[in-house]
């Protein structure tokens, strides 16, 4: 196997996903503390399994060959690996969300309900931006949640963003948040 796209975040690792992942993203994206808040990301094995095969794999090697001139069409999909025991815990992913104005890259980030409020969500989502801000072009992201979500807006306010209001998606209303880069490089 070639090496995977990893990004070192301390206690985890964001690694770009694998066919030996397939089980894992299953199980998480069942666990209705993960599909309340990411309905689109529930699915059956198989359909886990064709995605991660025809999608987002591929996705990730389009995204990372287009680094650092990052545009709409690129999307990228990272596992949140514990680095001690290599278990797959959750991921972080950015991409176009369509729902959002112009400059709407998003990070979106779902943890196992085994192991949240330990941290690695907010590490994860630093360790995406920074990578983002450091290696591509980007220059905004976006991140939206359902006001309910407490754990989710714990994170994005730890990680710097800043409320913008709120959009209704899906017939349902949610806060949306921003951070810039210029925001990001001063230290928020």
């Amino acid at each position: 196997m070639d090496q995977l796209f990893t990004i070192d975040c301390g206690e985890i690792l964001l690694r770009e996903f694998s066919i030996e992942d397939v089980g894992a993203i299953y199980e998480l994206t069942s666990q209705p503390e993960v599909y309340e808040f990411l309905p689109d990301w529930r699915s059956t094995k198989e359909q886990r399994a064709s995605w991660v095969t025809n999608y987002e794999i591929p996705s990730n090697q389009s995204f990372l060959s287009a680094v650092p001139n990052i545009d709409d069409q690129n999307y990228l999909k990272l596992g949140i690996i514990l680095k001690k025991s290599g278990k797959f815990i959750g991921f972080c992913n950015t991409g176009l969300k369509e729902e959002l104005p112009e400059q709407n890259r998003e990070i979106a980030y779902a943890i196992s309900k085994h192991y949240r409020k330990r941290g690695y969500a907010s590490e994860a989502v630093k360790g995406l931006v920074h990578y983002l801000f450091t290696y591509t072009n980007v220059q905004l992201l976006n991140t939206v949640v359902l006001p309910r979500n407490l754990g989710s807006l714990k994170v994005i306010h730890k990680c710097g963003f800043c409320f913008k209001g709120t959009i209704q998606i899906d017939s349902e209303q949610h806060e949306h948040y921003t951070i810039t880069k210029e925001d990001w490089l001063r230290g928020y």
